[in-house]
């Protein structure tokens, strides 16, 4: 069986749930990364509560949409991000200045790029969401 893009189905599940105005929406199939990714948008308040459902095929997410997002897509290929330039990366995929959140892997964990930026850590575009 081939591998599935989880974090690009992730983004665009979330994003035509919430252009349909739905409450809810469950995401298949599942990883730790997309756990994450979930968390980090919580965290942020762009979503709701979410649970992991295990459906004894890789399980699935059931996700609480709250409305707030405008548009969210995943960055492929995962482009490597220097510390120094999150600057080029946010004006290439965000609308406006402090408006929405690049998502970013690093050796310290998933997390914005405003948390990156704190702690002075680089690391690889996975996301965007405003």
């Amino acid at each position: 069986m081939p591998a599935k893009n989880v974090i690009p189905n992730l983004f665009s599940t979330i994003y035509n749930n919430e252009l349909r105005r739905k409450k809810e929406c469950i995401i298949s199939p599942t990883s730790n990364l997309a756990r994450e990714v979930l968390r980090i948008l919580q965290k942020y308040g762009y979503i709701g509560e979410f649970e992991h459902i295990d459906d004894g095929r890789g399980g699935k997410f059931r996700v609480q949409l709250l409305g707030k997002i405008v548009k969210c897509g995943s960055i492929t290929p995962r482009y490597s991000i220097q510390k120094t330039e999150y600057d080029v990366w946010e004006r290439k995929y965000l609308p406006s200045f402090n408006y929405g959140m690049l998502i970013v892997t690093t050796p310290q964990g998933v997390t914005s790029q405003i948390e990156a930026r704190k702690q002075g850590l680089g690391g690889k575009l996975l996301g965007y969401i405003y």
